[in-house]
């Protein structure tokens, strides 16, 4: 990465932070600091204290003394779940929802403070805006890392995959058709955001120097960020890695996302070069 492009965006976090008040220890002039004021807003009427871990990407401790402090000043309690002994539940008292109603209302009169003197236009610009800067962050904080070919994550990923297409497909997908992992000679590959499976891949060797890529799918709530641009590109490295030089590939015709995917990523149409009903179209690349 350029060195200009890190100091650019440390320069824009340092401005950013300091213009919204995140630096202070009374967020929006209540008394409490941005992490627990946050913290109170995100546990809403009441939320499972593993799904806030999970969704705000805390440590376990620190979020233990983050609710901690909130249950002193009254404003939460944290009690057993109904349905697990093991797992606990953070629900706001009546006082901590007088306290995240007068955040809400401070939150959006400080967006009107602070964009006040904008345009319709220019504020639609900056949303715009944040709306890219978002999008690639998301896309960012995705890892796609090598698993073994009977890992559970990526194998219900494979199967999301599967039940996607018989919905799509005309004539439905056999799941039965999946790569089995004693089938597996090359790698496969599972994308997650955070902790959550978010898609996967797989390259297989067909003859010396030949592999064909399998199975490229993303979670919906994914797409459109360029992941599946992502998971492919590192397929074929992986691939290249291992002595690959040429890598096909079929789609069938109802995928267009993908058809324009894979033009756009340099393969070229060849003619069928297996027995799969579902390879309506079928790829090529040199790496």
């Amino acid at each position: 990465m350029k060195a200009d492009v890190i100091e650019r965006v440390r320069d824009f976090n340092r401005f950013y932070t300091a213009r919204l008040g995140l630096l202070t220890d009374q967020y929006l002039g209540l008394d409490r600091p941005l992490g627990l004021s946050r913290l109170l807003w995100e546990i809403g009427d009441r939320t499972a204290v593993g799904e806030l871990r999970s969704r705000l990407g805390l440590d376990s401790g620190y979020l233990s003394r983050l609710l901690r402090a909130l249950e002193e000043q009254g404003l939460v309690r944290v009690v057993p779940h109904p349905a697990d002994g093991r797992a606990r539940i953070a629900e706001l008292t009546d006082a901590g929802q007088r306290e995240r109603s007068a955040l809400d209302d401070r939150s959006r009169a400080g967006v009107v403070d602070l964009l006040g003197e904008l345009t319709p236009g220019q504020q639609d610009e900056l949303v715009a805006a944040q709306q890219q800067v978002r999008r690639l962050l998301r896309l960012a904080t995705v890892t796609i890392t090598p698993v073994s070919a009977d890992d559970q994550r990526a194998w219900r990923c494979l199967r999301r995959y599967a039940t996607e297409l018989a919905e799509r497909f005309p004539g439905g997908y056999d799941e039965a058709t999946l790569t089995r992992p004693e089938e597996l000679d090359g790698t496969l590959l599972l994308a997650c955001e955070r902790d959550r499976p978010a898609g996967c891949g797989v390259w297989v060797r067909l003859a010396p120097g030949i592999a064909e890529i399998r199975h490229l799918w993303t979670d919906t709530s994914i797409r459109g960020l360029g992941l599946g641009r992502r998971l492919l590109k590192q397929l074929e490295a992986d691939a290249a890695a291992h002595g690959v030089v040429t890598v096909r590939l079929g789609t069938h015709n109802s995928l267009g996302e993908a058809i324009a995917l894979y033009r756009s990523a340099g393969y070229r149409e060849i003619g069928a070069y297996g027995t799969s009903p579902y390879n309506q179209l079928s790829f090529e690349k040199d790496l």
